[in-house]
């Protein structure tokens, strides 16, 4: 997703059996490294972000909060039920929700999505974070909340069976990005999520606050197989040149693990569009040797229903 979205968002809103073929086979005992199954064949590596659906997912409420979704009633899906509906929609078994379209995270109604998961034949491969405290902030205490906020939705991933999630860095109101305040904080959520089994991604997303070339750097500071980075194919690109924006994605893939996003293009701040260069961008996971999972989120107005089904299909052709 944009960061300029998130931005925006963020100032309005202050605040099995059935499933044996496609769940990751993880292991749930606390290791020294993640040890993640990835498939090898190509469809079956490719996920489906909430994030371009969110407004067909039952309770959002728009950027500010308040605006009840276009969509009508009748196509909209409850994000327990997203699994079967991408299932049935694509013919793809996993999914990557978005934190923002959870309507509960109680033990309850996580039990229900990873059943519904289930008996979909799918699973929750990653869950993308976003709140809104800063890793880095001069402020101890909300470097504190980034902390629990963080371990909350570690807790969440380990429920639902994801093997990662992938946490925001919110820009400080009191600093400019410090490496070694972020990395402190991150330590201490990577450690957390060592216990549960879940790796934790970095996207290069927000162009201050999680600059590709600064989140390398909290990486290798943290120096943890448990932290990693998930490369954007867009992002990058709409804040930044081509030669920054490739060499920004070679970054990230040279730092990560299990999920990357796709799309073809991107909308800067300007409201200018964004041509990515899928064959050279997959060119560059390749070289790196990643594995991981390729979810696709579309990012550009109105329906995102075919463009997110001809993505899957060159996905498929260039893995």
């Amino acid at each position: 997703m944009s960061a300029g979205t998130r931005r925006q968002f963020l100032k309005h809103c202050a605040g099995a059996l059935a499933g044996t073929c496609f769940l990751p086979e993880f292991l749930r005992a606390e290791s020294a490294q993640p040890s993640v199954h990835f498939p090898s064949e190509p469809r079956q590596r490719i996920a489906v972000a909430a994030y371009p659906f969110r407004e067909f997912i039952v309770g959002w409420k728009g950027w500010d909060g308040k605006t009840a979704s276009p969509v009508p009633a009748a196509q909209q899906v409850e994000l327990k039920d997203f699994a079967a509906h991408v299932a049935q929609r694509f013919k793809i078994h996993h999914i990557e929700p978005w934190s923002r379209v959870f309507p509960a995270t109680d033990p309850a109604y996580l039990e229900q999505f990873r059943v519904a998961a289930e008996k979909a034949h799918s699973a929750v491969v990653n869950i993308a974070v976003d709140e809104e405290f800063s890793q880095y902030a001069n402020d101890a205490l909300e470097r504190e909340r980034a902390v629990t906020s963080s371990r909350r939705w570690v807790d969440v991933g380990a429920a639902l069976g994801s093997p990662s999630i992938r946490t925001h860095i919110e820009q400080a109101r009191d600093s400019k990005p410090h490496v070694d305040r972020a990395a402190d904080t991150l330590l201490r959520v990577v450690e957390y999520a060592q216990k549960k089994n879940v790796v934790v991604h970095l996207e290069n997303d927000d162009p201050v606050s999680e600059d590709p070339f600064f989140i390398v750097k909290v990486i290798e500071k943290v120096n943890s197989p448990w932290l990693r980075g998930l490369p954007d194919f867009g992002n990058s690109l709409a804040a930044h040149d081509e030669d920054f924006a490739y060499r920004a994605v070679d970054a990230m893939f040279a730092h990560s693990y299990g999920i990357c996003h796709v799309k073809d293009g991107e909308v800067n701040e300007q409201g200018k569009a964004v041509h990515v260069d899928l064959a050279r961008t997959f060119r560059i996971l390749k070289k790196n040797g990643y594995k991981g999972y390729c979810s696709i989120e579309y990012d550009a107005p109105g329906d995102p229903y075919q463009p997110t089904a001809d993505l899957i299909q060159k996905t498929v052709e260039f893995l």
